[in-house]
């Protein structure tokens, strides 16, 4: 199994994709890194579909609206290299902030409708940093496809019409949700679930699935003491956000 190549320096990949892969067909995952089985199969499908896969790790400063959620939030470096090395990906990049945010985010890119409700009602300026970070990151990378996994929906959603009002060739590809035995959808946030927590937390997917209306699954959530930020229904999806142990967690399904 060859090596991973990991760049830090954006310029020196840029310089190194200009030599080695300017005709390449690139698959890229773009990802914060404390990376879990989910992750893995958006990997194995980039390095499946195309010549080369790349994977970026990097937490966003930009896209969080609370300092102390950025401090906590996992980072599994040996981990994260050993997974994405079992499932196909030749190269990381781990960009620095002084080189990514050179402008210190001056500009940035804001979208005016989608974004302003569930998360982004919630979440002031996430979807700022999202979108400015994934268009950067786009950019670097020349990716012919980009892979998004479907638990952050609305996130996925603005990226494909992000892509193509601003009329960029890489095509985004959108996978379905990998969810632990009990239904639970798996994201980085997990591990910081308490014992008692993650027992707790499948009761998420019940009550998006099992529940007639909103109300019903606020109610049967609320019970087990899982606060609900909201639970909303767009676009024939179901959307939710709670907290167990402090820990915010999303989830969505089809109606």
């Amino acid at each position: 199994m060859n090596s991973i190549k990991v760049f830090e320096s954006i310029s020196e990949f840029i310089q190194y994709r200009n030599k080695n892969f300017a005709q390449a067909q690139i698959g890229f995952v773009p990802t914060m890194g404390a990376l879990h089985q989910g992750h893995a199969s958006l990997l194995k499908k980039s390095s499946q579909e195309n010549d080369i896969s790349i994977l970026s790790i990097y937490v966003n400063p930009t896209q969080f609206n609370n300092a102390d959620d950025l401090k906590k939030y996992p980072r599994t470096w040996e981990a994260d290299l050993d997974l994405a090395q079992k499932n196909g990906t030749q190269i990381v990049i781990s960009p620095r902030y002084e080189e990514i945010y050179a402008d210190q985010f001056r500009f940035k890119l804001t979208e005016s409708d989608f974004s302003k409700i569930l998360c982004g009602a919630h979440r002031r300026g996430h979807f700022d940093g999202v979108l400015t970070v994934v268009m950067k990151l786009l950019q670097i990378t020349k990716a012919t496809k980009a892979y998004f996994g479907e638990k952050d929906f609305q996130q996925l959603q603005l990226i494909k019409d992000m892509v193509a009002s601003f009329f960029l060739s890489t095509e985004i590809i959108g996978c379905a949700t990998f969810r632990e035995l009990d239904g639970l959808a798996m994201s980085s946030r997990n591990v910081r679930l308490t014992e008692s927590g993650r027992k707790k937390a499948p009761l998420i997917y019940q009550a998006l699935t099992n529940s007639k209306t909103t109300s019903e699954a606020i109610e049967l959530l609320n019970a087990e003491q899982i606060q609900v930020e909201y639970l909303e229904e767009h676009y024939g999806r179901r959307f939710i956000a709670a907290f167990i142990d402090e820990v915010r967690l999303i989830d969505n399904v089809k109606i």
